[in-house]
């Protein structure tokens, strides 16, 4: 990370509370946008007016305990012990909140022993040295993730077999038995989130989803006719909205700072790995047949995937509940036990309950007497992050990923390949999707969030052409190898780029105040796009071939570059202070600096000619 303050707490779902939507702040960004048709150096110059008059409320709001005298802080300490009966840790209280008042000054701390201050360089230099309940939960999210993949590509090896037993032709009603689970999850699943997380908390939510997904995939696997089948997968949609933004928020909310960003990657690598064993449960039952039971291979497949769920059911609530959701409910000493679970020592969980208490408050300031989804739209800041995470939410599916995932057998066997070696070829496209998903954990903050979508953008067009145009080789292996080749590229590229930056990006992108809604939001798009491509894609490839249907995706992913391009930033290495900044620069300016900027690019990267530095956009403290 390219900041000290650019860590993961500037990731999902931090405790630091920064409410980027304040009245200050609303006026001066509708400023921004009346002067919008300004050039940059005068943007600039109104910028950093706007930050030298806010400079001492942005810090505040970063770190609610900044500026606050020793006794001014003791004596807040002592009052809060008092209101929620933790007067027998007051002292542990008192000497974290001077570490959470500035984390970095702790070796200064003569009220703290030896011990506790090598607790405290351990935490910042063995950041994977956690207790044994991290890891478990760690687990139980895996686990969660693993769920959701599973459930998306089982689905893959299954349709080869049950559309020919329920006799479906159509391709519309293909498409729409494939993608019910997303079409409900957009419309109800997504939303649902806030209810179940309001009054069964963290695990409740993650146990509920994941029974929906046991129950279900038995219904599938017993289904006997084609409306049966759909209403079970129209069900199973119950659960992928909730548990996709629940189970993030848990992990991130339970994890210290120091490892909570790579917490939330997690996520997509563990959705890859259950996207793999999907495929591998297709080839594994592909052959299995019975003489009084029709299409027990699809049976199984589908009933496979109840197994990592009742996983998870059995796991969840050995896992403490998550610490700001006990706080929330005003249960401060249970949230107290569950930190002393997840953390060390008894300091560090005092450090961080104090820490999430006065965030709490002031997030609660912020979000008094406000419409929150009002404030989404109509703040500018707020919107173009609302916009950003649209965008990448959209281009994740319409860069035609799903398409393959659902319908790769279908792919291949189009193609020429058999049966067997269209889903043994699939297995390969969920092998190479979780293997290339490892790096992202280094290269999303390494690069960038913005530059590897620059990058795979270009790179997923070129091999998706690649592919449709293979159709137009005769018959033979070399259409065979150039298909396979072609989709097994495109996975490699994807893998690090739209595969991990959407979920991750739009963590970041929104204000806390109305984090849990943009993310219900963010979600609510992916899941809905999502149906949009399972449900055309037969009737597409039927319309156009498949040189046309692959052909549709390619020219998305050169419309998304285009648009990443000109006007989404980027928000690596930022503190939430600079991501405010970053999103308070009106589109306009940022896709006129970006369009300015192309004779430099040119010159530097083509010319290989000598050039001024690059102008920056965006000025940081």
């Amino acid at each position: 990370m390219g900041k000290e303050s650019a860590d993961p707490e500037a990731l999902a779902i931090s405790e630091n509370p920064t409410p980027r939507g304040s009245d200050s702040s609303s006026s001066l960004e509708n400023k921004a946008d009346i002067k919008r048709e300004e050039g940059p150096q005068d943007w600039l110059r109104e910028d950093a007016e706007r930050r030298a008059s806010t400079a001492t409320t942005n810090e505040k709001l970063r770190n609610p305990l900044v500026g606050l005298s020793r006794e001014e802080l003791f004596r807040d300490v002592e009052e809060f012990a008092q209101e929620k009966n933790l007067t027998h840790i007051v002292d542990e209280l008192k000497k974290g909140a001077l570490v959470a008042q500035d984390p970095k000054a702790f070796e200064t701390l003569d009220d703290l022993s030896e011990e506790e201050k090598d607790t405290l360089r351990r935490e910042r230099t063995h950041r994977w040295d956690q207790p044994f309940m991290m890891y478990f939960m760690t687990i139980l999210c895996a686990g969660s993730a693993i769920v959701q993949g599973m459930d998306q590509t089982a689905v893959n090896g299954a349709q080869e077999f049950y559309f020919d037993e329920f006799g479906i032709t159509n391709e519309w009603q293909k498409g729409f038995l494939n993608g019910a689970p997303y079409l409900c999850s957009a419309l109800i699943g997504c939303w649902t989130t806030v209810p179940l997380n309001r009054y069964f908390g963290r695990r409740g939510c993650i146990f509920i989803s994941c029974l929906v997904s046991f129950g279900t995939g038995f219904w599938m696997a017993a289904a006997h006719t084609w409306w049966n089948l759909l209403l079970a997968r129209f069900a199973l949609g119950l659960a992928v909205g909730a548990k996709s933004t629940t189970t993030p928020v848990y992990a991130a909310e339970c994890a210290p700072a120091v490892i909570r960003g790579a917490l939330v990657m997690m996520w997509q690598m563990w959705t890859a790995f259950g996207i793999m064993l999907g495929f591998i449960a297709s080839v594994a039952f592909m052959d299995v047949t019975h003489a009084t039971i029709p299409g027990l291979n699809w049976r199984l497949m589908m009933g496979s995937t109840s197994i990592p769920p009742m996983i998870v059911c059995l796991q969840v609530y050995f896992c403490p509940e998550s610490p700001r959701w006990y706080m929330l409910r005003d249960r401060y000493q249970s949230a107290y036990e569950a930190l002393c679970k997840f953390r060390h020592s008894n300091l560090q969980a005092a450090r961080d309950l104090y820490y999430i208490h006065s965030s709490l408050k002031v997030e609660e300031t912020m979000r008094e007497g406000k419409n929150l989804w009002k404030e989404m739209f109509v703040v500018p800041r707020n919107r173009r992050a609302a916009q950003s995470s649209f965008f990448v939410m959209f281009m994740q599916q319409f860069c035609g990923v799903n398409a393959i995932m659902y319908y790769s057998s279908s792919m291949f066997r189009s193609a020429g390949f058999t049966q067997r070696m269209a889903l043994i070829t699939s297995l390969g496209c969920g092998i190479t999707n979780w293997i290339f998903a490892l790096p992202a954990v280094y290269t999303i903050d390494t690069f960038g969030r913005r530059n590897l979508l620059l990058t795979t953008f270009p790179l997923m067009a070129i091999f998706l052409f690649f592919t449709g145009f293979s159709f137009y080789i005769p018959n033979d292996t070399s259409r065979l190898a150039c298909v396979a080749t072609g989709i097994y590229l495109y996975m490699i590229v994807y893998s690090p780029g739209e595969g991990p930056v959407p979920f991750t990006y739009s963590a970041e992108a929104f204000p806390l105040y109305i984090r849990d809604i943009g993310m219900s939001f963010a979600t609510a798009t992916t899941w809905g796009f999502n149906f949009v491509v399972s449900l055309t894609w037969p009737a597409l490839e039927a319309a156009f071939k498949s040189q046309g249907a692959f052909g549709w995706y390619a020219t998305w992913n050169l419309v998304g570059w285009v648009i990443c391009y000109f006007c989404l930033p980027e928000t690596k290495a930022l503190s939430l202070e600079e991501l405010d900044q970053v999103f308070s620069v009106p589109t306009r300016v940022h896709a006129r600096h970006y369009r300015d900027m192309l004779p430099w690019y040119w010159k530097k990267y083509i010319r290989r000619g000598d050039v001024e530095p690059q102008k920056q956009l965006y000025q940081y403290d």
